[in-house]
């Protein structure tokens, strides 16, 4: 016990020492090397690595963290794998289908129409998109819808590097929405 407060007494000075302070005088430095390296630039030189570059390429087959990489490649036979594959992993809801609609009016209403019909703004000076209210497009899979957002079809460019995963994932929830009347007027047809 009297160890103990002896020792307490000593810790205590020690921090009353260490608290006052001459600011003409400069402070202590206690081991300098632990902040004050010196570090090596992205893009410069570096003599301690293998490849003399001080920026180091990823390990080959490394996944980035937070990154689930999609197994499949463009085409429509990719497409058709995708579809039986893919399943949607969100709910239909309230916000689901409120980001969804952002999601496709950032990135599909340019191009689609804000109604899908493939009268958007680029429409005037290229090739016309298909309608996503059309029989063809009422027939494709979510899986499938997924795929060609994310790396194109035909004249649509891969927009997965734009859109994430769960916004494209919305986007079809969004899209099956805006194609539920065309759907109920399809099912009435004899």
């Amino acid at each position: 016990m009297k160890w103990l407060i002896m020792g307490t007494s000593v810790l205590a000075a020690a921090l009353q020492v260490g608290c006052e302070r001459d600011v003409s005088q400069p402070n202590l430095e206690y081991a300098p090397d632990m902040y004050g390296s010196v570090p090596y630039d992205s893009y410069a030189p570096n003599p301690n690595t293998r490849d003399g570059k001080t920026l180091m390429a990823p390990a080959p087959g490394s996944i980035p963290r937070g990154y689930s990489p999609l197994r499949y490649g463009p085409g429509p036979e990719e497409a058709t794998r995708a579809a039986t594959d893919l399943k949607n992993p969100f709910e239909s809801s309230e916000p689901v289908l409120e980001r969804g609609k952002v999601a496709f009016n950032r990135y599909c209403s340019h191009c689609h129409g804000s109604g899908g019909l493939g009268d958007g703004l680029v429409a005037a000076r290229f090739p016309r998109p298909p309608s996503l209210l059309a029989e063809h497009a009422l027939g494709l899979a979510d899986g499938q819808i997924f795929h060609i957002i994310t790396q194109g079809q035909g004249l649509m460019p891969a927009h997965g590097s734009q859109v994430a995963p769960e916004d494209r994932w919305k986007i079809v929830h969004y899209l099956r929405s805006m194609q539920s009347p065309a759907r109920t007027a399809r099912k009435d047809t004899p």
